[in-house]
């Protein structure tokens, strides 16, 4: 048992970035605002995204290399069109999960301003990352994705036992706003696509530590992390839905305020003794998704300006993640107050930006660069075309209403 939990990591790593904004945020919002009525779409979009996640730890096990490394076979317009996608989206989406990271860390010690616990998130995910590197991150992501399972199932147990009437009528947006809020829903459920090049990235990283890890399972360590952000997005709606459905008061847009609104009608329903429990669900959440991100941009841009020049760059991942940090600041301090709008922007980007990623996914694991005897099967050759199919339709559908 203690081996097997010991080859597990990347799966974590990529639960650990799924499971924030997209959870805590976009799906509690969903709970609230349509009850159960857009589970519909949440169960769709992660099928439907799971075989583009896949591609990422199945590549890298099968090559030793990140999926970087097959994008520049492909052609290195590929990695320069991948290179300034990620440059023209990482600082939104790092200001974006930080300030709700800040805003409940505010909201649950009850000290402090945004502006500092902006700063102490930002300052400890920098040490975990700088100090422990990959060896902390791997570990750290196991304790806090099992303690935010734990929190969440809690929490909605209690949730069904005071609800009075519970209804899974299902809903299809037709207005722009909330057609452009399923958009976004959609955008980071469970995660934006690109987090599988990321994985790829940390499969190669988790080999190197451990090279005994087999194929298999890699894939099974994914499969654990993927099922684990399921669930736990079902259980974020199933708590909007069962706590703040019908009580006809919006959410803030700014972060401390959201965080205090979250977590008083979750107490307000199931008792102020629930605060604790919440707090750690809400908490661990958002500073998981904030260390994720700030370790996987810096890497993926370091990795693929390597790849782009030819050339090693022996501080590059170090450059990155400080330009990360000072682009995420600088952005933090203009739209401080503008947390809705951030989230908005970062997660339909996100949304739009998933065909390309998918196509280019696909191509390389079913292209020659994949050996043969690890390509997936036939179906799911089928299921990743009907895939890209739905992702391009959904993203035309909304680019219509706008």
């Amino acid at each position: 048992m203690k081996n097997t939990l010991q080859k597990l990591g990347p799966g974590f790593l990529f639960a650990g970035a799924a499971i924030g904004v997209s959870h805590l945020v976009q799906s509690t919002r969903a709970g609230a605002d349509f009850g159960f009525g857009l589970l519909w779409a949440l169960l769709l979009i992660n099928l439907i995204k799971y075989p583009f996640f896949q591609f990422g730890p199945r590549y890298a096990s099968a090559t030793g290399h990140s999926l970087l490394h097959g994008f520049k076979k492909m052609g290195r317009g590929v990695l320069i069109t991948y290179f300034v996608l990620t440059f023209a989206t990482m600082f939104t989406i790092q200001t974006a999960v930080t300030i709700v990271t800040a805003g409940i860390a505010s909201s649950i010690f009850g000290v402090g301003s945004m502006v500092t616990w902006t700063a102490i998130v930002t300052a400890v995910c920098f040490a975990i990352l700088l100090i422990g590197k990959y060896k902390a991150l791997d570990s750290l992501m196991k304790i806090i994705v099992t303690c935010l399972t734990i929190s969440t199932i809690v929490a909605v147990v209690l949730a069904i036992k005071t609800a009075s009437t519970i209804s899974f009528d299902q809903v299809l947006p037709t207005d722009a706003l909330s057609i452009t809020f399923l958009i976004a829903f959609m955008g980071w459920m469970p995660a934006p696509l690109d987090i599988t090049i990321w994985h790829s990235i940390w499969t190669v990283e988790k080999k190197k530590t451990n090279p005994s890890i087999t194929f298999k399972q890699s894939l099974f360590d994914f499969n654990v992390g993927y099922v684990a952000t399921t669930i736990l997005a079902i259980g974020f709606v199933s708590l909007g839905a069962l706590v703040l459905y019908g009580s006809n008061e919006s959410f803030s847009v700014n972060g401390t305020t959201f965080a205090n609104q979250l977590i008083s009608m979750y107490t307000s329903s199931l008792g102020e003794w629930a605060r604790v429990i919440i707090g750690i669900a809400a908490l661990t959440t958002m500073f998981s998704t904030t260390l994720t991100t700030l370790d996987g941009s810096p890497r993926v841009m370091h990795k693929t300006a390597e790849l782009i020049f030819d050339r090693p760059f022996k501080r590059g991942y170090l450059i990155w993640l400080l330009i990360l940090i000072t682009g995420t600041l600088s952005i933090f301090f203009f739209f401080i107050s503008e947390m809705g709008l951030l989230i908005k922007i970062a997660t339909i980007l996100s949304f739009l930006t998933a065909p390309f990623y998918a196509i280019i996914c696909y191509k390389l694991v079913f292209g020659k660069h994949m050996p043969e005897a690890e390509k997936p099967s036939k179906f799911i050759k089928l299921f990743s075309g009907l895939g890209i199919f739905v992702l391009l339709a959904f993203s035309f559908w909304f680019l219509t209403t706008l």
